[in-house]
C-alpha cells in the first residue's frame, strides 16, 4: 500500500514521522548536511571553535578520524552531486587539512595528513 501524497513511498501508520518523511528529502542534501556536520566537528577538534577555550578543544586524534571520513565522502560524492555542491565542500576539506597540519606540533609529510590519501597532497 501507498501514501496518496507519495504514490512510490510505502505507508506505515507505525513508522515515525521522520522515517516517513525522509524520502522527500533530496540525496545532495542529506550528503551535504552531513558532510557540513562531518567540518562543524573536525573545526572544533583542531582548534578553530569560536570560543574562548578553542584551544583546550583541540584533539587531534579525533581530527584526523573525522577529516578522512569527510574527504572520503566528498571525494566519492563529488560526482554525484555536482561541482556546485562539491567545490565548496572541497574547499572546506581542504581549509581544515591545512588547519590540521598547522595546529599538529609533528606534521604529517604531505600526503600522509588526514584524507590525503583520497585527495593528494595539502599545501
Amino acid at each position: 500500500m501507498t501514501d496518496e501524497r507519495h504514490p512510490q513511498a510505502p505507508q506505515d501508520a507505525g513508522a515515525p514521522a521522520e522515517i516517513r518523511d525522509i524520502h522527500e528529502v533530496p540525496a545532495v542534501e542529506v550528503i551535504t548536511t552531513t558532510a557540513v556536520h562531518l567540518m562543524t566537528a573536525a573545526a572544533v577538534k583542531v582548534g578553530l571553535a569560536d570560543s574562548p577555550d578553542a584551544r583546550e578543544l583541540i584533539d587531534l586524534d579525533e581530527a584526523r578520524k573525522l577529516i578522512t571520513a569527510l574527504a572520503g565522502l566528498v571525494v566519492s560524492a563529488a560526482p554525484e552531486i555536482g561541482s556546485q555542491h562539491a567545490g565548496p565542500l572541497r574547499d572546506g576539506l581542504r581549509s581544515l587539512q591545512l588547519a590540521f597540519r598547522e595546529a599538529s606540533p609533528f606534521p604529517d609529510a604531505p600526503g600522509k595528513g588526514p584524507g590525503e590519501k583520497l585527495t593528494g597532497p595539502v599545501n
